[in-house]
């Protein structure tokens, strides 16, 4: 059985970064599919896989980046049942989540979700994306007395 878990490990992980090249190239739509691959490898429940959060931030992304936002909010939901990654504290995916539901005009839960990645990571978390974002979560913040620190 291990070796049989061992091997669909590396099939998953093969198809990750297929998925990355084709990304890489700008061939999103080849990415995605490669990446669905992967998610349609791992056995039900496929959220109590070990791969399963890793394929499902891939995939997630990439909808981001798409503006797919309404996709991507559910494959970010997914994720978040993951049971092996901490996908409840990963910050990485709290900021994916809350931008697909601000984009979707969920302006409350994307506050929450915003808000862990921020206090969790500062404004760095925040660098590469729409400066719309760290403007929105600061909005819904108290900040500290004294006004926000540099890098935060």
């Amino acid at each position: 059985m291990a070796e049989d878990d061992d091997d669909l490990e590396r099939q998953v992980l093969r198809l990750l970064d297929e998925g990355d090249e084709l990304l890489g190239e700008g061939r999103s739509d080849e990415a995605i599919a490669t990446y669905e691959s992967a998610w349609q490898l791992l056995p039900e429940p496929r959220t109590e896989q070990p791969g399963a959060l890793h394929v499902l931030a891939a995939i997630g992304d990439v909808r981001f980046h798409r503006s797919e936002f309404t996709a991507g909010r559910g494959v970010f939901m997914t994720a978040m049942r993951c049971a092996h990654g901490e996908p409840l504290g990963n910050p990485f995916l709290r900021l994916r989540l809350g931008q697909c539901l601000y984009e979707s005009g969920e302006m409350q839960e994307a506050a929450n979700w915003l808000a862990g990645a921020f206090l969790t990571e500062g404004t760095k978390l925040f660098a590469e994306d729409d400066p719309k974002y760290l403007a929105f979560v600061k909005s819904q913040l108290e900040p500290p007395p004294g006004g926000w620190p540099e890098g935060w």
